[in-house]
């Protein structure tokens, strides 16, 4: 008894040793993790542009609820659907599990019976019963793997395709990144967001139903062998753990959603990095990138740390509350009606009976024990889901405001001059009127201002003809890039009335023309595929004098091809690149076509046949450029002095300069 006792306290003082040497620990990690914070966020919030600071709610509650059914509409849109049958075939491998596993419980009850009976007839008779069983229990197991493989990808298909459709549709893909500052990383929610969550509400859907099921049936089973009060005890427990662990774990959604935004930050200073890679090398500024992205790395880390704590300490809790409590409730249930004497069920009962009844109830109750302890732990992955369903209701939320026209940081007010007077006008985006019709663009007293409530020019009036090239000119942020957004509606109207074509007859060719992937077809009749250009009625010869009207007749030859795929941003030259999106004009033929800096890398003789050119085949153009070789290519100017002045007149022989 004396070393028991001093074997009890020796554990005693171990154990109180290590819960004090890992209090200590976590102070030193907050500590150091608050010391390192300011500093991280100082050198990040330059760089980074914030999400929203209000903390997301993620918790298991009815705003969960309500989130969750709402995505599930999403990825199950019928009773109909390959979905549903995946649900069900999942549903029928688990319920052929349970029963597979309340057999196995009986078969090897009876198997260890009749061996400790030494009954070798009966043991030969239940050991070939297990043999014969043993590939339809296979089979059970891996349609359930196939099941929920197949579910996690449909899943995952449906919910991306329909993320997809709303984020390509019209401009929003722009919007999100240039008018609305709510989500700054829409690849990260895309990709590696959607899939967890997909993945998990499988998961879920999974190690739910499997645990319950085995309740029910276990709890049938059990009744008729110790009475109803065993099965009534664990599902009281099962609704008290579940209770307390869902509260301690209410953290951990708030805690996923703010993983999932540090993911963002550090994928996006990375790409910043690839994008802008030659920038940065001609700068120099290797060191101050790894700084940019070692601090958000360390953020990022930092974070995890402190979660991975909390998860640590989580599932102490977990594995007392949900498994070692509940293995403890499984034996005082179990072991009423044997240990009572008076019990009437074994009162007659054999040693070799109370065995075997003892053996196949036991191990129904651990079963039913690790099926509530499953369910209990399930809420934990509920909770996680939880914040991924958040940040995809967020994404949702988002692409539908930007498809209705809805943004959030573009409320503006301006001084807008009225009557001779300056009177303070709240400016909203979606203000404006815009007008289609062929043939012509007007501004109609439209407000020239960017999404971040800069008013470039109060009001904007002026009208183009078709056959009426223009040229605009003025210096750098007087509004030039800012008109020609407003003109492709990739910005909204905040006032006035805008008469312009319909999108699809207005082209804009950049300084930089984007190369996408494909052929070197697909450079010439971008965006349009091969299916749309033979439905235009266009041949290759057709393209092929496109290119000799742009002087490219001898990359056909050189690259070997309409059908070869090269990568075009390297591969081409800069001029060849600037040719390629003009021969792209003209394989469109729009009405107008806005041309910014677009042939700077071209010969004076080239970018003058094409310009002839383009007026043969009637697109009317506006061009950016300080080449005064085109000014005999075009009828009036517009020109902007970056103060919010303009003036648009005509190009006649009295014109002798514009502004840079």
């Amino acid at each position: 008894m004396a070393a028991q006792s001093k074997l009890t306290s020796r554990n005693s003082a171990l154990v109180t040793a290590v819960g004090l040497g890992i209090y200590l620990a976590y102070r030193h990690i907050s500590r150091t993790a608050q010391q390192k914070k300011g500093k991280t966020e100082e050198e990040i919030k330059v760089v980074i542009a914030q999400h929203d600071s209000r903390k997301e709610k993620a918790a298991v509650d009815a705003l969960f609820i309500r989130r969750l059914k709402a995505i599930l509409k999403i990825l199950v849109p019928g009773w109909f659907t390959m979905e549903t049958w995946y649900l069900a075939l999942v549903a029928m491998s688990l319920i052929a599990r349970t029963y597979a596993d309340v057999w196995m419980i009986q078969n090897g009850t009876a198997i260890e019976s009749a061996i400790i009976g030494r009954d070798v007839a009966l043991f030969k008779t239940h050991l070939f019963k297990f043999i014969y069983a043993m590939p339809a229990i296979s089979v059970v197991n891996n349609m359930l793997k196939y099941g929920l493989s197949e579910l996690k990808l449909r899943f995952r298909t449906r919910l991306s395709q329909h993320l997809y459709s709303k984020y390509l549709r019209g401009f929003t893909f722009y919007k999100m990144s240039n008018l609305d500052n709510r989500i700054a990383n829409a690849d990260q929610l895309l990709t590696q967001d959607v899939e967890r969550f997909c993945d998990s509400v499988a998961e879920l859907y999974s190690n739910l139903s499997k645990p319950i099921l085995d309740v029910f049936l276990y709890t049938v089973k059990l009744t008729g062998a110790i009475g109803a009060q065993g099965p009534a005890y664990m599902l009281l427990y099962l609704a008290f753990s579940g209770a307390v662990l869902t509260r301690l774990r209410r953290p951990i959604g708030r805690m996923t959603v703010t993983e999932q935004k540090l993911e963002g930050e550090y994928r996006y200073v990375n790409s910043r990095l690839i994008t802008n890679c030659e920038e940065i090398a001609f700068y120099q500024g290797q060191k101050r990138e790894q700084r940019t992205i070692i601090a958000t790395f360390n953020k990022l880390v930092n974070h995890l740390r402190t979660f991975i704590f909390f998860r640590m300490q989580m599932g102490f809790l977990d594995n007392i509350i949900a498994k070692y409590i509940a293995t403890v409730v499984g034996y005082l249930v179990v072991s009423r009606p044997f240990l009572n004497l008076a019990h009437p069920r074994h009162k007659t009962s054999t040693h070799s009976e109370l065995l075997e009844d003892y053996y196949k109830s036991g191990r129904m109750l651990v079963k039913m024990a690790e099926a509530i302890g499953r369910i209990v732990l399930a809420g934990r992955e509920m909770t996680r889901l939880a914040g991924f369903t958040a940040r995809v209701t967020e994404l949702i939320k988002v692409l539908d405001d930007m498809n209705s026209g809805l943004y959030e940081r573009t409320m503006v007010t301006a001084n807008v001059q009225k009557g001779g007077e300056k009177s303070s006008v709240q400016l909203k985006p979606g203000n404006g009127k815009i007008i289609v019709k062929d043939h012509i663009i007007r501004f109609d007293r439209v407000p020239l201002v960017t999404p971040n409530g800069d008013v470039l020019i109060q009001e904007l009036s002026f009208e183009v003809k078709a056959g009426m090239n223009v040229l605009v000119c003025g210096p750098n942020g007087c509004g030039k890039s800012s008109l020609f957004r407003i003109l492709g509606e990739l910005w909204p109207l905040f006032g006035g009335t805008l008469t312009k074509p319909e999108k699809g007859k207005l082209f804009y060719i950049p300084q930089r023309p984007y190369m996408t992937v494909g052929t070197l077809r697909d450079q010439v009749i971008y965006p349009d595929s091969h299916e749309e250009q033979i439905q235009r009625g266009v041949k290759d010869e057709a393209l092929a004098e496109i290119l000799n009207k742009v002087q490219l007749e001898y990359i056909l030859q050189r690259e070997g091809g309409w059908e070869s795929v090269q990568d075009w941003m390297d591969v081409l030259s800069g001029g060849e690149k600037q040719r390629i999106a003009m021969a792209r004009l003209f394989y469109h033929r729009p009405q107008f076509a806005i041309l910014d800096e677009c042939t700077s890398a071209v010969s004076v003789d080239v970018e003058g046949f094409m310009y002839e050119y383009s007026r043969e085949v009637g697109i009317t153009l506006f061009t950016v450029s300080h080449r005064k070789s085109l000014w005999t290519h075009h009828e009036y100017y517009l020109k902007m002095d970056g103060r919010g002045n303009y003036e648009f007149k005509p190009i006649t022989s009295d014109t002798s300069e514009f502004g840079s």
